[in-house]
């Protein structure tokens, strides 16, 4: 047992340097150290446990202690496994790595993390280099000062190095332009002279590489002040139709092209049988999807229980593909999926996880078609509480395909063809489970912020038409929470076979974050508490608080990102967002790797066939996988983010000199992020065009405030813009501010007589 300090002998607490010690000590072991590790080491019983809780929620607060998931360490500590990035070389000219999960503004500088390079590459694989990707597994270091950490390399993970993307611009001369697609690149551009072009041809999307000086001296070639580069690889045409998203693929070294040997198994691949399956195919099961839905992996059926002893109770039941059937663990097919981690949905396109034959034929649920599934029956009381579930493998055959929109329909009268037959006996009972299952959401309050998600709607030639708001309907909160059971359903039964997995873990906001909320709620009048267990319906009530007030969207979006960022884990921490103790994804596998996971562990788990997850999968193992999907699953949404803003800045090209409405969605010192009212376009107004004055960054308001007259510039302000410049390859725009700040439009009304200072030159804003 640890010794307290003497100074500290007579409390039934140990020390804060007791406590760091401790840490420290045992994660150098690889120890995980939670609230109850630290209560055990050093016998804290009974009721003085509650003041232990309140002494490292006052360490965290101050800094001196990290919390991750249900993990403590002292401050600084990373995990035991993560994705770093490659940033340089040591004077002695080892690698050293930096975390990319890392927020600077919130965290401070990024740990450096000196890089153990293992001692005989597997075959095939090559050694890391600068701007690679590489999943580490970490361990303090004690002998480099400079270096808190040491990484052992795992796997290196697909990344470009060293190379610039950007679209090629022809020069009269022969020689060429690099126009780079990077958004902080712009204004740089790149010569390549003619010699160094290769096959490229004018508006291709190629990759270059720095050209060293020829003449002996140090540093990068340069030609009338731009750098010189060389063309490396073609990597395809703008021409096409889908030019857009090429760019992001790339940009974001997203697998998109499936091996052949991946192909090869895929087409080998044949339907499956009955053999070790229930018959499921006479159950009028739905799949209910969006329009334009291409894989279909759930479908979803209800009926009121029989049963006297639940009265108003209801039978669910709920049927995923079953892709474990048809991708052996340990094959090509599963070597890709892991690699890419999920399927991306472009606006123009989707880069499946799965190979088509596999995603939208075999296990895709099509209507009146016998397809394999793994599926829950679950039966639920009139309240919506779950009373018994049980997994089993069936065959199922889909009797409709239906998008929300026409369930919606159908059930508020007007069915179509399809959904008249199937209203009665199968879609009223569904909404009618969903009514009960909407009772026990309520009870349980999950975060509920209201974020409307808009979709791109493009010409056929993949050009931007319009952007839309699909409304929210009914029929999306009825999947939403049939799925979400299921997903509880399935952490449930492994956890109870002692199986390891993958949860979906959200962990609850940090210390800093909560202070950062606090300061701001304060601006406006609200006291947001610092005792008590912190639950989302403390969420739900400052949402509900500003509701229709002039601080509405800003505190939604502070609300927002007060939030820790969900992935995949093989420790639970639970799902703070849902308000659920565990939580694993389990629905959607054929466009998600941990759905796959938690399917394989399941058949291994219930004895369901010999597809099931491998004994010796490890839960390290699982951290490592973990580790990387979690990656896949950031680089996708940045990859479709950039995209959309790509689309919208083509869109808007010819529209330079067109007044906005917008809404200020992020403040830094150098400037404000708006995005449109009507498309969600975001763009950057620097802060030395806000006016004649300087403006200085408040974090804690998240806002820009003028020094000489208060004009304010905050999150969530609404403000009219006009656009002043489009770059659509970097998806970049740039607006001109033509509101006053909230407080100088106050002032105003007071002055408004006083001479105007717009000609004056605006300087840049202070730090």
């Amino acid at each position: 047992m640890p010794k307290r300090s003497r100074a500290h002998a007579t409390s039934p607490l140990p020390s804060r340097d007791d406590i760091l010690a401790f840490l420290e000590r045992e994660s150098g072991r690889g120890a995980k150290i939670g609230k109850r590790e630290i209560a055990r080491a050093f016998a804290v019983k009974g009721s003085d446990r509650v003041a232990l809780k309140a002494l490292l929620k006052e360490m965290e607060a101050q800094g001196l202690l990290d919390r991750r998931r249900k993990a403590i360490s002292g401050a600084g500590s990373l995990p035991a496994t993560l994705v770093a990035v490659i940033s340089g070389t040591t004077r002695d000219g080892d690698l050293f790595a930096t975390p990319t999960d890392w927020d600077v503004e919130t965290q401070g500088a990024a740990p450096r993390i000196l890089v153990h390079l293992p001692r005989r590459a597997k075959p095939g694989e090559t050694a890391p280099g600068a701007r690679d990707n590489v999943l580490l597994h970490i361990e303090k270091s004690r002998a480099e000062r400079d270096f808190p950490y040491v990484g052992r390399v795992i796997k290196v993970l697909p990344q470009e190095r060293l190379r610039t993307l950007g679209i090629l611009r022809m020069q009269k001369d022969g020689s060429a332009r690099l126009v780079p697609i990077d958004k902080r690149a712009q204004g740089r551009e790149i010569a390549i002279a003619e010699a160094d072009l290769g096959e490229a041809r004018d508006g291709d999307l190629v990759a270059v590489a720095p050209l060293e000086n020829r003449d002996g001296r140090r540093g990068l070639a340069r030609a009338h002040g731009l750098a010189l580069a060389k063309v490396r690889e073609r990597l395809g045409s703008l021409g096409s139709e889908k030019a857009v998203s090429l760019i992001a693929l790339y940009a974001h070294a997203i697998p998109h092209i499936f091996s052949s040997a991946a192909l090869a198994e895929a087409s080998r691949m044949r339907p499956a049988g009955m053999e070790g399956r229930e018959d499921w195919r006479s159950l009028p099961l739905v799949t209910i999807d969006p329009p334009d839905a291409k894989d279909h992996d759930d479908a979803v059926h209800a009926r009121a229980d029989e049963d006297p002893r639940n009265p108003g109770g209801f039978v669910l039941s709920i049927a995923i593909a079953d892709v474990a059937a048809y991708v052996p663990q340990g094959s090509a097919l599963d070597r890709e999926a892991l690699e890419r981690g999920n399927s991306v949905y472009f606006p123009d396109r989707v880069v499946p996880m799965l190979p088509e034959r596999i995603s939208n034929d075999l296990c895709s649920l099509l209507p009146h078609e016998d397809r394999p599934a793994l599926a829950l029956e679950a039966v639920i009381d009139a309240e919506g509480r779950k009373l018994r579930h049980g997994f089993r493998r069936v065959m199922m055959r889909s009797a409709a395909k239906l998008a929300y929109s026409q369930a919606q329909a159908a059930m508020d009268g007007t069915p179509d063809n399809v959904t008249r037959p199937l209203l009665a006996d199968v879609i009223a009972p569904l909404y009618a489970a969903h009514k009960a299952l909407k009772k026990a959401r309520t009870e349980r309050q999950p975060l509920d912020l209201d974020l409307p998600e808009r979709k791109l709607i493009l010409n056929p030639d993949g050009t931007l038409d319009r952007v839309v708001v699909p409304p929210r309907l009914e029929a999306h909160r009825l999947i939403e929470e049939f799925m979400i059971l299921a997903n509880v359903c399935a952490a449930e039964t492994l956890e109870r076979a002692h199986i390891p997995l993958l949860y979906r873990v959200h962990d609850e906001p940090s210390a800093e974050k909560l202070e950062g909320l606090r300061e701001v709620l304060a601006s406006i009048g609200i006291k947001l508490p610092k005792q008590g267990a912190l639950r989302p319906a403390l969420f739900n009530t400052i949402i509900k608080r500003v509701e229709g007030t002039p601080h509405q969207a800003f505190i939604n979006e502070v609300v927002l990102r007060t939030q820790a960022q969900a992935e995949y884990a093989p420790e639970n921490y639970g799902h703070f967002g849902l308000h659920l103790r565990r939580y694993a994804h389990f629905t959607s596998p054929i466009r998600r790797y941990a759905d796959l996971i938690v399917h394989r562990g399941l058949i291994r788990a219930l004895h369901l066939g010999k597809d099931g997850l491998s004994p010796s999968t490890t839960v390290a193992a699982l951290a490592e996988i973990g580790a990387q999907i979690s990656a896949a699953e950031r680089r996708a949404m940045a990859a479709e983010r950039d995209t959309v803003d790509r689309l919208i800045a083509a869109h808007l090209a010819d529209e330079i000199g067109t007044v906005f409405d917008a809404r200020i969605n992020g403040v830094t010192r150098a400037g404000i992020f708006v995005s449109l009212t009507e498309t969600g376009a975001s763009g950057f107004i620097p802060a030395a065009t806000l006016g004649g004055e300087y403006f200085r960054f408040k974090q804690a308001e998240h806002a820009l405030v003028g020094d000489r007259s208060g004009a304010s510039f905050r999150l969530g302000d609404p403000v009219t813009v006009r656009l002043v410049e489009a770059a659509p390859v970097a998806g970049a725009l740039r607006f001109e501010m033509l509101s006053d700040g909230a407080l100088s439009r106050h002032r105003r009304r007071a002055s408004a007589e006083k001479p105007s200072r717009s000609g004056r030159a605006a300087p840049r804003a202070r730090p």
